[in-house]
C-alpha cells in the first residue's frame, strides 16, 4: 500500500455532507506554502476536492488531511481522506479566513481583519493565552472579549468531542447535542459514561452509546450494558406507542439487541425492578373481538340504554405478566383511579343549572343528536365526543359554550398543541390554551396545577383529545376538581398519540365515561369532497375526485422519480397558478415516512431547492447536516418551555446572523431567536410526517401514496392527511398504493391496560 499523503487547508465550500455517517464532499483552499501537490488542484480557482468521512465542518475551517489521491471516473482527481485533524491556520491569511468564517461568535471579517492586522502570526495564541490584550483593537470591549472567549471555548470542545466520536465511526452531528448538554465535561461522559447520554440527550440511542462502550472495551454481558439495552427497548416500545411490553416478548427482543442470552437479560430486569427502574405486574383480562370499536361504550341518545362495555361481548381470556417503565406504570394507575373518582363524585360544579331545554336557550338551532351531545357534557362527569369531519363536532360545542356562559358557568379550553389551541380559539371565540399553559408546566418546578392547586373551572374541555398521551392526560387529571366536569373533544378514527398510550379509545372501550359519538354529516359539509373522501376512506372505500376539480384531486403515476418532479412542479407552480395559493404559507406537504426518495427528507431538500434557492445576500448556515437560509420554512420538534414554544409549532427564518450565530425564526407573527447550538431543535418543514400533521389544518395538503410507503399505508394515517386540509387535496401516487392504504385497518394495537383498569 502507498504511503499517506498530507494535504492541509482552510474549507472553501461543502459540496455535500451526510449527518448519518459523516460522509462528505468539500472543495478546499490549499496552503500556499507547500504541504499541497498544487498541481492536483482543478480549475482556475485553484481548489481541491477531498471525500471522506469528516467532521462537520463549515467554510473557513482549516484541516490537515492524510489519505490518497485517487482518479474518479466522473469527478476527476479527488484526495480520499482517511484521517482528518481539526488544525488551526498557521499563517496570518488563513488565520483572517478561519477567524472571520463566522466560526466564533462576535468576530465576522471585518474584526478578523482588525485583530491579525494587531497580532499576525501570534493571534491564535493570544486568544489563547493572553485575551486581554484583544481590548487593544479598535472596536473591541469588554463584553465582546468574553463572548470571543466563550465561543473559542465551545468550538475548541466541541470538536474535541467530534474527533473523538469519529474515531470511534460515530455520527459527528451529535457532538453538538452532546456539548449542550454537558458542556465542559461532555468529553468525559463520552468516554467514561456512554449510556448515560441514552437518558439525558434526545437522539443518541442505544446502539450509538454501545458502538463506543464497545470501543473502549466493555464486556458485552456487563450489567450495565445488559440495563441500557433493557432500558433501550422499553423506550423504542413507548416511541411505537405501547405502555408497557409484555415480558415474554422483552426478553428474547433485549436479548437479541444485545447479542446475550435470555437468562440474563431475565437477571438484570430482576435488579432494575428493584431498584424501582421498571415495575411488573401479571395482567389477566378478557379481550373481546370488539375490544376497540369506537361504538363500545356509547350511549344511545334520548333513551336509557346503559353504555356497553366489552366485557358484555364475547371474550378470551388473555394473561401476561407486563413490564412497565416506572413512570408509565404510575400514570396508567393514576389515569384509572382519577377517571374513577371524577365519575364516581357526586358533587357537580354544575348542579342545578337549565339544562333541561336546551334549545330553547340557544341563538342556534342543534339537531336531537347535537342536544343530546350537550346535555350529557353537562350532566355526566366525564364525557367524550367524538364524531369525523362536518357532523358539528364544533357547533355543538360552541353550542355548549354559549348555554355555560348564559347560565353563567366558568370553563376552560385546551388542546395538546399550540396550533390546535389556536384552530380551537378561531373556532369557538374563546381563548384556549395548550394543556402545558393551563396546568402552568414550568421546566425548573414541573406543572403548576395539581391536586393542591387545581383549576378553577366548573367544565375543562380539551380538543384534539385522540392526541393526548398516557402521561400528559395523568397530569391534567390530576388538576381537575373533583367537583368539575370534564368534556373531551375528538376524532378517534384518527392516528393515536404520538406519546405512549391511547387513552381517548380506552376511555371509550371501557364504557366508564359518557360517549356520543356524532354520525351525520350536516347539508352544508356534504359538498365538499373532502369530506365525502374522508368518511367513504374511514368505511373502507377508495376515494372520488370530480372530473371538473372541486376540493380533491388524484394524480396517478407509477414512477417514483416522476412522482417526485410532478410533486415539486404541482406545489411549486400548478397551485400558485390555478387557485392562487401561496406554496410556504397555504400548502402544506404531507408524507406518511421519513426515508425514500418520497420520504419527508427528500422533499424537504427538493423542495427547498425550489422554493428557496440560494441567492445573493441571502444568508444560510449549515448546521447538523442540513443547509438553514432566510426565507426556509422551518418546525420545531421539541418543546422548548423557555422559548414559549412547543413541539409541531411552524415558522420561517427571517435572519441568520454569522456574527452572532443566531438565527431568528417567524413562529406565530412572533420572532424568537436560537443560538446555533439550538437548532437541533429545527428541521425543514416543506414536507412534515402525517403524524406531526395532528391537531393542525391547512388550506391545502398535498399527500404522495406511493408502494416505497407500504409500511405505513393505513387507513387513519390516509384519513389524518386528508382531514388536515381545510380546502383543497392533491394525492399523488399509485391506485394500489391507496387502495392498500384504504383497506389496510390493521393498525398496530397498542399495549395499554388503561381500559382494563377502569373496568375492574
Amino acid at each position: 500500500m502507498s504511503e499517506r499523503e498530507q494535504v492541509s487547508g482552510s474549507v472553501e465550500r461543502v459540496t455535500y455532507y451526510n449527518a448519518e455517517n459523516g460522509y462528505s464532499v468539500i472543495r478546499l483552499k490549499p496552503d500556499r506554502r507547500g504541504m499541497l501537490p498544487f498541481k492536483y488542484a482543478s480549475g482556475r480557482d485553484g481548489l481541491v476536492t477531498a471525500v471522506g468521512n469528516l467532521p462537520e465542518v463549515n467554510p473557513g475551517e482549516w484541516l490537515k488531511l492524510s489519505g490518497q489521491w485517487v482518479a474518479h471516473a466522473k469527478h476527476g482527481r479527488q484526495f480520499q481522506v482517511e484521517l482528518c485533524e481539526q488544525s488551526l491556520p498557521a499563517t496570518t491569511e488563513g488565520i483572517k479566513r478561519y477567524l472571520g468564517s463566522g466560526m466564533i461568535r462576535g468576530v465576522g471579517p471585518v474584526m478578523a481583519e482588525r485583530i491579525v492586522n494587531r497580532f499576525g502570526d501570534e493571534t491564535l495564541e493570544v486568544i489563547d493565552h493572553d485575551p486581554e490584550r484583544l481590548l487593544t483593537v479598535l472596536g473591541i470591549g469588554k463584553k465582546r472579549v468574553k463572548s470571543i472567549l466563550k465561543s473559542w471555548a465551545e468550538q475548541r470542545a466541541i470538536k474535541d468531542v467530534m474527533i473523538f466520536l469519529q474515531s470511534h465511526g460515530v455520527s459527528t452531528a451529535l457532538a453538538i447535542k452532546i456539548y449542550k448538554k454537558y458542556g465542559d465535561d461532555s468529553l468525559a461522559i463520552v468516554q467514561n459514561k456512554p449510556y448515560q447520554m441514552v437518558r439525558d440527550i434526545y437522539g443518541i440511542g442505544f446502539k450509538t452509546a454501545d458502538k463506543i462502550a464497545q470501543a473502549l472495551g466493555l464486556a458485552p454481558d456487563d450489567p450495565a450494558r445488559i440495563e441500557a439495552g433493557i432500558a433501550y427497548t422499553l423506550n423504542r416500545m413507548a416511541e411505537e406507542g405501547h405502555v408497557y411490553m409484555p415480558q415474554e416478548e422483552l426478553e428474547p427482543e433485549a436479548a437479541e439487541i444485545l447479542g446475550v442470552e435470555a437468562a440474563k437479560v431475565t437477571q438484570v430486569l430482576e435488579q432494575l425492578e428493584s431498584s424501582d427502574f421498571v415495575k411488573r405486574e401479571r395482567l389477566q383480562y378478557s379481550v373481546s373481538s370488539d375490544q376497540y370499536s369506537v361504538s363500545s361504550g356509547q350511549y344511545s341518545v334520548g333513551s336509557d340504554q346503559q353504555p356497553t362495555t366489552s366485557s358484555q361481548l364475547p371474550a378470551t381470556v388473555r394473561e401476561e405478566q407486563a413490564v412497565y417503565l416506572t413512570p408509565f406504570y404510575y400514570s396508567e394507575i393514576g389515569v384509572t383511579q382519577r377517571v374513577k373518582g371524577l365519575v364516581a363524585e357526586k358533587r357537580s360544579r354544575l348542579a342545578n343549572g337549565q339544562w333541561s331545554m336546551v334549545n330553547r336557550q340557544l341563538p342556534i338551532s342543534l339537531s336531537e343528536q347535537q342536544e343530546g351531545a350537550v346535555r350529557t357534557a353537562v350532566t355526566h362527569k366525564v364525557t367524550i365526543l367524538t364524531g369525523g369531519p362536518g357532523t358539528g363536532k364544533t357547533t355543538t360545542l360552541r353550542a355548549l359554550l354559549d348555554l355555560l356562559d348564559a347560565n353563567k358557568r366558568s370553563f376552560v379550553l385546551a388542546s395538546p398543541t399550540g396550533r390546535a389551541a389556536k384552530r380551537l380559539t378561531e373556532a369557538t371565540g374563546r381563548e384556549a390554551k395548550t394543556i402545558h399553559r393551563l396546568l402552568e408546566y414550568n421546566p425548573a418546578e414541573g406543572f403548576g396545577r395539581n391536586e393542591q392547586n387545581p383549576i378553577d373551572a366548573d367544565m375543562v374541555v380539551i380538543d384534539e383529545a385522540s392526541m393526548l398521551d398516557l402521561v400528559l392526560a395523568n397530569n391534567l387529571l390530576k388538576a381537575i376538581d373533583p367537583a368539575s366536569h370534564l368534556l373531551l373533544v375528538g376524532d378517534v378514527d384518527q392516528l393515536p398519540s404520538v406519546g405512549a398510550g391511547d387513552v381517548l379509545r380506552d376511555l371509550m372501550a371501557s364504557g366508564v365515561t359518557a360517549v356520543i359519538r356524532l354520525d351525520t354529516i350536516f347539508r352544508q359539509a356534504a359538498g365538499s369532497l373532502i369530506i365525502q373522501n374522508a368518511h367513504r376512506i374511514n368505511h373502507g372505500q377508495m376515494p372520488i375526485a370530480s372530473e371538473g376539480g372541486s376540493d380533491f384531486y388524484t394524480f396517478i403515476k407509477q414512477d417514483p422519480a416522476e412522482t417526485a418532479d410532478l410533486l415539486v412542479d404541482i406545489v411549486q407552480k400548478r397551485l400558485p397558478h390555478k387557485f392562487g395559493l401561496h406554496p410556504l404559507d397555504d400548502i402544506q406537504v404531507l408524507a406518511p415516512m421519513y426515508n425514500g426518495g418520497l420520504g419527508v427528507s427528500a422533499l424537504n431538500e427538493r423542495l427547498q431547492a425550489a422554493l428557496n434557492p440560494p441567492g445573493q445576500g441571502k444568508a444560510e448556515r449549515r448546521l447538523g447536516g442540513r443547509v438553514f437560509r432566510v426565507g426556509d420554512k422551518v418546525m420545531q420538534t421539541v418543546n422548548n418551555y423557555d422559548k414559549n414554544v412547543y413541539n409541531g409549532d411552524i415558522g420561517r427564518i427571517t435572519a441568520v446572523d454569522l456574527l452572532q450565530q443566531t438565527i431568528t425564526i417567524n413562529l406565530d407573527g412572533a420572532p424568537v431567536v436560537y443560538d446555533f447550538l439550538e437548532m437541533d431543535e429545527m428541521v425543514h418543514a416543506y414536507c412534515i410526517s402525517v403524524h406531526k400533521s395532528q391537531g393542525a389544518e391547512y388550506p391545502c395538503v398535498v399527500l404522495p401514496v406511493v408502494m416505497q410507503h407500504y409500511m405505513m399505508l393505513q387507513r387513519n394515517l390516509l384519513y389524518t392527511a386528508v382531514t388536515r386540509a381545510k380546502k383543497l387535496v392533491i394525492l399523488i401516487g399509485t391506485r394500489k398504493a391507496i387502495s392498500i392504504a384504504v383497506k389496510n385497518n390493521k393498525t398496530t394495537q397498542r399495549h395499554t391496560a388503561l381500559d382494563w383498569r377502569l373496568q375492574q
